[in-house]
């Protein structure tokens, strides 16, 4: 017969066993909240050797890197110091379960936080990984508002590969006029266009009209000569011999396609927007706008050397110089040149080989497969347009304009005056030829929702077509907000019925950000189980601000009561708000 003590005893034993299990297999228990008080303001700073004026983050550009566990809770409490106008920073990649006013998006799912006010950002990081996060007002990001957002893996869980020492390379592009300038370029009639980029940053250190290679020798003939840790002066990557280092790499770039190489070292790509791959081996690497990816490099070359990392233009025609910095190999002197030229990157339109890249991204076994079939599928046509003379981008005929009063709380609350709710179109005509320009190129502004069923499989399909010029057609990098999604294929010119028997169901990638390729279409398929309003557009931020985005809602019912901060902005928000005496 059991006692009462002993059956207490194996109770108590149970529940400590329960307890342990949780901890190892809920990282939530261990989790913590990781407090920042951020102020955005107006700084100078000389990012290509030439100085400038920045939006910075507590005084420095880039802005400071964060770095979490999974199961974190993130808070920034974000005063905007901008004198003139207002700031929101969207978390790239975060998908915001249960906080989705915290997704930084203005006019979708907050409103802008005007100059002197404060508002906190308060979220869970769920998902080890690479990230970002950059303004989502304007285009701030050309501004240079952006930082690293770094998720590691829970304590005692390990990453499905080894590596011995970690970088972080945040790729960016710059521009010597201000982003306000650009916005004034855009939205002028006759339209005028920004222009490449004068320099590419890595880590927001780049140099501009001086050689790189000059400034290891002091050569009197440079213009720039650095005097310590100025912030245009590159940050070496020390390594030491025979060892495997973790290279995360993010392109928050507003225009430039990138193409980044080590010298005579191959790049092992493991890691892609925060979801692991099946590995696989390049000389070099595509990164569009809004990517990223981690990717493993063995130190295996002569130590006695160093070489050259380099980033380069793709998809345009470059007109901007190389990013150039050094990896150092221990004890070699990094002021010691690389014997080798700087690796040459792939003609800027030799598309295969972008192709033949973006091909070899597959999920690693074991994760998880997309559902197989559908319930609700979206076809979106990016076409260059004019509307009242002026040049925008449009989907599917209409070019984006976000209302005064953000989505999230107008569909929460029922409002009727905030947007336009007729729903917007899901396709496009079926004799509508991509492969030229349009017949009639006028389009409409419009700022309806795709209203889509919660927890229902929605498939989006991304289609290119030529641009108000002939013989022209962009890449484009779409992001989506609150979610991530399989990436089902691509294929060229204007999608058919029978190009699904080429989708990949059997280990598509996940990805938050997937690209378009000239004249080509691309696949993505999701599930709607996110409750919130979300921004899917383009991130080219020119592109964005010329209306080429789209906005989901999904499930809005089931969000939690969303801040008043969030929807006070806009004639109507704020007359709701005062009829319910908040």
């Amino acid at each position: 017969m059991i006692g009462f003590s002993d059956t207490f005893g194996s109770r108590a034993t149970i529940i400590f066993l329960f307890i342990c299990l949780a901890l190892v297999q809920n990282p939530a228990f261990g989790a913590k909240t990781r407090h920042f008080k951020w102020a955005v303001e107006s700084i100078y700073w000389s990012p290509d050797c030439v100085e400038n004026v920045v939006i910075g983050i507590n005084g420095q550009f880039p802005g400071p890197t964060i770095r979490a566990l999974a199961g974190d809770t993130i808070s920034v409490e974000l005063t905007n110091k901008l004198n003139t106008e207002g700031v929101v920073i969207h978390w790239h990649g975060i998908r915001q379960f249960g906080t989705p006013w915290a997704d930084g998006a203005a006019s979708i799912s907050q409103c802008a936080i005007n100059p002197g006010e404060t508002f906190v950002y308060r979220f869970k990081v769920d998902k080890a990984g690479t990230y970002f996060y950059h303004g989502h007002y304007g285009m701030q990001r050309s501004g240079g508002l952006y930082g690293s957002l770094i998720v590691d893996l829970p304590e005692g869980e390990k990453e499905p590969f080894h590596y011995d020492g970690e970088f972080n390379l945040l790729l960016s592009d710059w521009w010597h006029k201000s982003s306000q300038l650009q916005e004034v370029d855009l939205s002028s009639k006759p339209f005028r266009w920004i222009g490449e980029p004068q320099t590419l940053l890595i880590n927001g250190r780049g140099q501009y009209n001086c050689s790189l290679a000059a400034q290891f020798i002091n050569s009197s003939s440079s213009i720039c000569e650095f005097r310590g840790n100025e912030p245009c002066a590159p940050q070496i990557l020390h390594v030491h011999p025979n060892k495997t280092y973790r290279l995360r790499v993010t392109s928050t770039t507003a225009l430039a396609s990138l193409n980044l190489a080590i010298g005579n070292h191959k790049l092992v790509v493991v890691e892609a927007d925060g979801n692991y791959v099946q590995p696989f081996s390049v000389d070099n690497m595509d990164i569009y706008s809004g990517e990223s990816y981690s990717i493993l490099f063995t130190t295996d070359q002569d130590p006695s050397k160093n070489y050259w990392i380099s980033s380069s233009v793709r998809g345009r025609e470059p007109k901007t110089p190389q990013a150039l910095t050094i990896l150092n190999y221990f004890p070699t002197s990094a002021s010691k040149l690389p014997t080798s030229p700087p690796p040459i990157a792939p003609l800027w339109n030799d598309y295969n080989h972008s192709k033949a890249f973006s091909n070899k991204i597959h999920a690693r076994m074991g994760s998880a497969k997309p559902p197989n079939t559908y319930d609700h599928r979206i076809i979106l046509l990016s076409t260059q347009n004019r509307i009242d003379g002026y040049t925008k981008w449009a989907i599917n005929n209409v070019s984006l304009v976000l209302p005064a009063t953000p989505y999230l709380g107008s569909i929460k609350y029922g409002l009727k005056n905030a947007f336009d709710h007729k729903n917007p179109p899901e396709d496009f005509p079926s004799d509508y030829d991509v492969m030229k320009q349009a017949p009639n190129p006028n389009s409409t502004y419009g700022n309806g929702v795709y209203m889509l069923s919660f927890n229902s499989t929605v498939d989006v399909i991304l289609q290119n077509a030529n641009a108000l010029a002939a013989n022209v057609s962009d890449i484009h990098p779409w992001h989506l907000h609150g979610h991530v999604f399989w990436v089902l294929g691509y294929g060229e010119g204007k999608f058919t019925k029978e190009d699904e028997a080429k989708f990949n169901l059997k280990n598509p990638p996940l990805r938050n950000t997937a690209v378009i390729f000239p004249y080509g279409w691309t696949a993505l398929r999701f599930v709607a189980d996110n409750p919130g309003v979300w921004a899917f557009h383009c991130h080219i931020e020119p592109h964005l601000h010329m209306g080429m985005g789209v906005v989901f809602a999904e499930g809005v019912d089931r969000a939690r009561k969303v801040p008043n901060e969030a929807l006070t902005c806009g004639l109507t928000g704020k007359m709701f708000l005062n009829n319910k005496g908040h």
